[in-house]
């Protein structure tokens, strides 16, 4: 079989010959009217009936893997896509470095990759359900067919985990599987396993600033994950790594668009000062500082998902060959790590300094630096298009004390540059470095829907391309199909 190809044959689309595998087609059969349950529950609310321009993989070539028609939400093909295999492919990285790579699940480490995959797959449908209600106030036709493409991804991608479940780890996978369709985001009871996963996405400067930070979080999740050793999950990985490139694409562009119409919109009514909130706000558009309070929010929330800086679950990853690093394969030291150190932030004293740690036990931190490094080059476009507009205002991140629920400063109360400060304190100014109740309601106040094919709603400007290359009229979205 053409692993390049993916076979329609059967109701799951796929490139792994399940059309052979009996066994695993059976309980994936099985476990898909769950998930149209799921689907039809906590998938995009209202639109289910619509007919939307989507891609679906035919291939993974990426030369040509997608090809876009209408379909309606339901009906859409989601299946079970890897990477081809390298029949020559081995572990790269710690104590097995040089072995073949792993065809099925050392029996030893056999709880350690379930944990794995179960974690990637629960953040799958639980950004579904946090986005679930956007459809309604979409600012456009455009950009309510780009969150309903990014929802149909991130259910194909709890497809890829899915399948991992099943072939590969018995009735242990199956009761995960079944598991991951009972939890819900923000549920009191059976809430999503990571945090930033059960926070609320009510508005779409939310929903692009999720985007731009949580799904690179993701792609650096996946980017570790495809260096496993074991090499199912690689493949699995470096597959769904080609799908997220779009919902980072989304979130970047997203928020670049509410960047430029509002810079726009100070600079043809003569407001030259980017901090009088009131003013800009008059105009009709989002100011910048509420802007980077979002930005405050969403990287301080994303920064929590890589887990404490200093882990001995992630040295035991590692060591095993199942996680490994950013981009492993390209860097020049030992894979090993015996007797590397790496600086980790810590509070000392009462104050933030750098302290070497084993490297083993400090990956996470070193993928988070990698992670921020990424959101810098994210940054630095956006505000080069501030820039070029002529107002007087940079965004950037915020320290890594800020805002922190896990790790070194879930304890401490820092300034976004990273001044300590004191309980009281921080209750007193909480709402200068974060969305207050005012600043969302002050966004939800203008998240009225557009659906006209080609407007857009006054508070973002039109994307420079369509998807797909089509014209700026297209109707991307048939909503009453």
């Amino acid at each position: 079989m053409n692993l390049m190809d993916v076979d329609y044959t059967t109701k799951i689309p796929n490139n792994v010959n399940l059309a052979d595998d009996r066994q695993v087609l059976k309980a994936l059969e099985s476990w898909h009217p769950g998930y149209l349950d799921w689907w039809n529950d906590m998938g995009p609310n209202g639109f289910q009936e619509s007919l939307v321009y989507l891609r679906t993989a035919v291939s993974v070539d990426p030369k040509g893997w997608a090809r876009f028609d209408y379909v309606r939400m339901p009906d859409y093909r989601w299946g079970v896509l890897l990477a081809p295999k390298d029949e020559e492919r081995l572990v790269n990285f710690g104590q097995h470095k040089g072995v073949k790579a792993w065809q099925d699940v050392p029996g030893e480490y056999r709880a350690m990759l379930r944990r794995l995959v179960v974690i990637q797959g629960d953040t799958e449908p639980a950004s579904v359900e946090q986005q679930r209600h956007l459809g309604k106030t979409a600012p456009s036709l455009y950009d309510m067919r780009n969150l309903f493409q990014v929802n149909v991804e991130e259910g194909r991608h709890l497809w890829a985990m899915v399948y991992l479940l099943q072939k590969y780890f018995g009735r242990d996978g199956r009761e995960e599987a079944d598991e991951l369709l009972r939890r819900r985001s923000g549920d009191a009871d059976a809430p999503r396993m990571l945090g930033a996963f059960n926070e609320a996405t009510p508005d779409w400067l939310s929903f692009f600033m999720f985007t731009f930070f949580t799904d690179r979080d993701g792609k650096m999740q996946l980017e570790s994950l495809a260096q496993s050793g074991f090499d199912p999950l690689s493949r699995t990985c470096r597959f769904m790594l080609t799908e997220e490139a779009h919902h980072m694409f989304v979130g970047e562009t997203g928020v670049s668009r509410i960047m430029q119409r509002t810079c726009q919109a100070m600079k043809q009514a003569g407001v030259e000062d980017p901090h009088d909130i009131a003013k800009v706000r008059s105009l009709g558009v989002i100011d910048l500082p509420t802007m980077q309070k979002k930005v405050n929010l969403h990287y301080s929330l994303s920064l929590d998902l890589f887990g404490s800086e200093v882990s001995t679950n992630a040295a035991n990853f590692y060591n095993a060959g199942l996680k490994g690093r950013f981009q492993e394969t390209r860097l020049t030291d030992d894979h090993q790590l015996t007797n590397d150190t790496y600086p980790v932030q810590k509070l000392v004293d009462g104050k933030i300094k750098l302290v070497d740690e084993p490297a083993l036990t400090a990956l996470n931190m070193r993928l988070r630096d990698d992670y921020t490094r990424d959101c810098n080059k994210g940054m630095e476009r956006w505000n080069k298009i501030i820039a070029r507009t002529g107002v007087d205002f940079e965004f950037k991140l915020p320290h890594t004390a800020f805002h922190r629920q896990i790790g070194e400063f879930k304890d401490v109360h820092a300034t976004p540059d990273g001044a300590l400060m004191s309980d009281a304190q921080w209750q007193r100014t909480r709402d200068d470095y974060l969305p207050s109740t005012a600043d969302g309601d002050f966004i939800a106040s203008l998240m009225a829907p557009v659906s006209e094919p080609g407007k857009f709603a006054g508070w973002i400007a039109p994307p420079k391309v369509g998807i797909d290359n089509k014209p700026g009229d297209f109707e991307y979205v048939k909503i009453e199909a």
